[in-house]
């Protein structure tokens, strides 16, 4: 799985700097999660990831390889949207093992056996709490918690080199959010992809993430193991972050030292 660099990679929409000069590394088979407020460049930096989008400025490189204006079939990345849509297939059904659906695409396409789509597709309904009462409807007949759960389990039945996160749990609820949440992590130490997870959730951050990068304004203003961040953080902006996650904690478990 790929050791993943950006070089001073910028990004722009018309006046706007999405992503600002950004220089990282993420490693081979690191869970690494980006948390910041809204607006400050995480989606960005996934669809810059994915080959979405293309830098301005900078360069990435997998494994050493540089990627930039290589198509996201070539790039071995698998990318779980945010959004109303999710970006599934509006005409195809949740799962249907006959013909094409939603949750057997990506097998269908690599043109594996319908053996081995059922277990596969069954085993990621199984983990992710998906009923067999959904697999009959299409996305716009699912709640937007439904359509997240579906894409997720699309994701994950065919499992990429880089697995991209966009705050993938944000719409289930808090039962399904932590089974999603245990989930991704089984699957990462199972598989060992290399996952660049999005978050506006510093708890489910600090949770998750091998390391974590506290996101501003397209930069990456601190970059470090949860307690690195919680015990040490960078500036004011990191600070505060920290102070309100602790802050929550208090409120979730009164008493609690």
């Amino acid at each position: 799985m790929p050791e993943i660099v950006l070089q001073g990679v910028t990004k722009r929409f018309g006046s706007v700097t999405a992503v600002e000069d950004l220089t990282a590394r993420i490693l081979d088979r690191e869970f690494f999660v980006v948390v910041g407020p809204t607006g400050c460049g995480k989606t960005t930096l996934l669809k810059l990831l994915a080959g979405l989008l293309q830098p301005d400025q900078g360069k990435i490189y997998f494994d050493g390889t540089v990627v930039n204006g290589l198509p996201p079939r070539e790039r071995g990345v698998r990318m779980v949207f945010q959004g109303q849509d999710y970006a599934l297939y509006p005409h195809l059904e949740v799962y249907d093992p006959r013909r094409w659906s939603n949750l057997s695409f990506p097998l269908k396409l690599r043109g594996e056996r319908a053996s081995r789509i059922q277990a596969r597709v069954e085993g990621v309904v199984r983990r992710l709490g998906i009923p067999p009462a959904l697999f009959s409807r299409r996305p716009g007949e699912l709640s937007a918690g439904q359509k997240q759960r579906v894409a997720l389990g699309r994701a994950m039945v065919l499992p990429p080199k880089v697995f991209l996160l966009d705050e993938p749990l944000s719409h289930l609820d808090p039962p399904a959010r932590a089974r999603a949440r245990q989930e991704i992590r089984r699957l990462h130490h199972e598989l060992r992809t290399t996952t660049v997870y999005v978050t506006h959730d510093l708890a489910e951050a600090f949770l998750l993430g091998d390391r974590v990068a506290v996101m501003r304004a397209g930069k990456f203003v601190q970059v470090g193991t949860p307690k690195e961040i919680r015990d040490h953080p960078a500036d004011a902006f990191v600070a505060e972050f920290v102070r309100a996650y602790q802050e929550g904690l208090k409120q979730a478990f009164p008493g609690a030292p």
